[in-house]
């Protein structure tokens, strides 16, 4: 068991199909509103984006920045300052099925915006570039265990440097032969500001490393539960259901799913 790591969650942002921004999501995950995937459903414009960057940006960077976005926003902290973990078990699967479909077919008419928006750290380029970040940025990836990797790393650099940190998880669905393959075929995005705690903070959050399997999650609402299962950016909904509903709770997040590793978890702890 190591120690715990003690934070505030500053700033909560979600965006995916049919869940726009933290206010409609809330409503949802309290059990007030509902959630009706809408494949189809326009991506909130991210005002850090010039107008040529948001046509150019593939889906996984637009849900990343606009979660990056609302997050900061309601932290009240400007993006420009924040240190940043983006974490993202697969990256953009979208790009990844035409570049190798391309690739397969006819290599000299691959797209350079294309190949360029392909690389894992996508998301964190646009972000910086456009925020104007000059803080220390991170791009990770830990299969299903990507959630749980990031917010532990975003914890670790807050403590360590008793500074404010941006995380953010996304993923978006396979295609193509990708889809038969990946246990991805949902888009999902999410960001925490997570800050050293000072004050009276109204939401709290303690993270420690502990040996052992992870106990099982609380349950969500049908639709919102299938989501969970569909992205491995949306394993977190049943923390972001407890601060919906502004109820203490407690979590377990597994670290790897390598069988010849024992088990390690992240445990979580929200008090208000």
């Amino acid at each position: 068991m190591s120690a715990a790591l003690d934070l505030a969650i500053e700033g909560i942002g979600l965006c995916a199909p049919g869940l726009p921004d933290w206010t409609v999501a809330a409503a949802a995950l309290r059990g007030t509103g509902h959630h009706v995937d809408e494949p189809a459903a326009a991506i909130p414009k991210v005002t850090l984006l010039s107008p040529n960057e948001q046509r150019r940006a593939p889906q996984s960077v637009l849900l990343a920045a606009a979660a990056a976005e609302q997050a900061c926003r309601m932290a009240g902290r400007a993006p420009c300052e924040l240190p940043n973990v983006f974490a993202s078990s697969y990256g953009d699967l979208a790009i990844n099925d035409y570049l190798c479909a391309v690739l397969a077919r006819a290599p000299r008419e691959l797209s350079p915006t294309k190949f360029h928006n392909s690389v894992h750290n996508a998301p964190a380029g646009y972000w910086t570039i456009a925020a104007g970040c000059t803080a220390s940025s991170t791009a990770l990836s830990a299969g299903r265990a990507t959630f749980a990797a990031g917010l532990l790393e975003t914890a670790t650099i807050a403590c360590a440097e008793a500074t404010p940190v941006l995380c953010v998880a996304v993923d978006v669905a396979a295609s193509g032969p990708l889809a038969g393959m990946i246990d991805c075929d949902a888009a999902f995005a999410v960001a925490l500001v997570l800050a050293p705690p000072a004050g009276a903070h109204a939401r709290r959050l303690r993270l420690q490393l502990r040996d052992g399997d992870a106990a099982q999650l609380a349950p969500l609402p049908a639709a919102l539960h299938a989501l969970r299962e569909r992205n491995p950016a949306a394993v977190g909904l049943p923390l972001l259901a407890a601060l919906a509903r502004r109820e203490p709770a407690t979590f377990d997040f597994a670290l790897h799913d390598d069988k010849d590793l024992p088990p390690s978890t992240l445990h979580l702890e929200i008090a208000f």
